[in-house]
């Protein structure tokens, strides 16, 4: 069987693997995953309560779900989606993070099947998931629309994926590389480049390419007074999120 195309980047696979580690501490490397995932998570539990009608104030809202997290790193939204009670897979291209990731989760009891592995490489193999999380990780790849049409293929007819990336302009590139990289150093200096950021309307135009149904858009927005992340309805400029429906 020919080996599927894969559009994983080493030298950004290298990256993450040099702070898997930290991905647990609250003030490593990783501190802005750590502030940024409640938001993270209200976005995600509303919309996969919205699309298969769960309830959310009950025990296991998710039960019944299968649900893939690419890009899983540490297993900060793996981790959650168990608790909800979803069938998790975790899936990183990224090997280093995965031992941590499976340590964690069995100190949590948790049961999460944590794989080292590409959405190309499991597409192939004819995986079906009810919903994709595929969250900061399309500013990484080497080829965005080749690596959502993976995803896409992996999602059942009807399933949801969440996709959130850093948008393309002078602020983001202020935020999300001076001023997180440079000055705050949250996170190593070239973590991020600039010139991979997706606007919103670029990410739509891909997602409706990898026969995708664009449903709903938010931007993330950090407030410097407060310290913490709010959902806003307007403001994409810097990082933002999506729901797509494959129809």
């Amino acid at each position: 069987m020919q080996t599927p195309q894969s559009t994983v980047d080493p030298s950004e696979i290298a990256k993450f693997e040099a702070m898997a580690a930290e991905w647990w501490d609250p003030n490593g490397k990783f501190k802005p995953l750590h502030m940024l995932n409640p938001c993270r998570l209200d976005y995600i539990t509303q919309q996969i309560a919205g699309e298969f009608d769960r309830d959310l104030t009950k025990p296991l809202p998710f039960t019944g779900l299968r649900l893939l997290d690419i890009g899983c790193g540490g297993g900060l939204l793996s981790e959650p989606m168990a608790r909800l009670g979803a069938t998790v897979v975790g899936a990183d291209a990224a090997e280093g993070n995965l031992p941590v990731a499976r340590i964690h989760a069995e100190q949590s009891g948790l049961d999460i099947d944590y794989r080292h592995t590409t959405a190309e490489a499991l597409a192939e193999a004819g995986e079906q998931f009810d919903v994709v999380l595929n969250m900061e990780v399309v500013e990484h790849v080497a080829d965005p629309l080749a690596y959502l049409t993976a995803t896409q293929q992996l999602l059942r007819p009807g399933g949801l994926q969440i996709c959130s990336t850093i948008n393309r302009n002078a602020k983001s590139y202020a935020m999300a590389i001076i001023g997180a990289e440079v000055i705050m150093r949250w996170l190593p200096r070239g973590t991020h480049e600039w010139a991979k950021f997706i606007t919103p309307d670029e990410l739509f135009d891909l997602l409706s390419q990898a026969r995708l149904s664009p449903v709903d858009r938010k931007g993330f927005l950090f407030n410097p007074i407060t310290w913490s992340w709010s959902i806003s309805e307007r403001d994409l400029s810097v990082n933002y999120v999506t729901a797509s429906i494959k129809r």
